[in-house]
């Protein structure tokens, strides 16, 4: 509530507003899909943060890697208010924030092969059975990003509950992805991350790619 509290007094203040502006997309129209080079004015490799939080993983890399072009990705509206606010604050022209929930996104209004990177760190488990229907990813959501996946490009995943993690690394490799990394290199930079390690919690994480035989059958469907 601390937090909540936090962020709803920022957001009150003009000058967080104008930060946010800078950089939160579809905000004044009807948003049915996602044109990166429109958005951002050039072509270049995408990464996407899906549950970007506050930003601590993604303005880094951002400023780490102005060649690439990055979208954060937050549905929580507070979260993404301060999300964004922080955002636009980082003045960096290679970033940009989609407040909306990360399921249709993947799912619709991303176009085909068009991210170089997804990255999905510590999404909420939604552990009960009765809240699955909750969760982040699911088949459906693996199989909208290995469509929206460009050649070559990979998917970086973490968490810090075993048994989710061992979930998610299961439905990637029943969508057609081959784990490429035994641990996702960005999971470290996030905050959660920073948070567990302090306390000695482990944090389980994975790096992806497409199998030979998909990308194949990609390719194959896009003739």
């Amino acid at each position: 509530m601390a937090r909540l509290r936090k962020a709803a007094k920022q957001w009150r203040r003009p000058d967080s507003r104008a930060a946010a502006a800078r950089v939160l997309i579809g905000q004044d129209v009807t948003l049915f899909t996602v044109e990166p080079e429109l958005i951002f004015g050039r072509r270049a490799p995408l990464e996407v943060e899906l549950g970007s939080g506050k930003g601590d993983f993604i303005i880094e890399q951002a400023l780490r890697h102005p060649e690439r072009d990055f979208l954060a990705v937050e549905l929580a509206p507070s979260v993404a208010r301060l999300l964004a606010t922080r955002c636009g604050r980082a003045e960096l022209p290679n970033l940009r924030v989609a407040a909306i929930d990360a399921r249709p996104l993947v799912n619709l209004f991303l176009p085909d092969s068009c991210v170089a990177a997804f990255h999905i760190y510590f999404p909420d488990p939604w552990p009960k059975a009765r809240h699955h229907k909750h969760r982040m990813l699911s088949p459906r959501t693996v199989a909208g990003i290995a469509r929206s996946l460009a050649s070559g490009g990979q998917v970086h995943v973490a968490s810090d509950v075993a048994q989710w993690a061992e979930e998610m690394f299961t439905m990637f490799r029943a969508g057609g992805f081959e784990q490429s990394c035994e641990q996702a290199p960005g999971a470290s930079a996030t905050g959660f991350a920073r948070k567990y390690g302090a306390i000695g919690k482990p944090v389980y994480s994975a790096s992806f790619a497409l199998g030979r035989s998909s990308a194949r059958a990609d390719s194959l469907r896009s003739v």
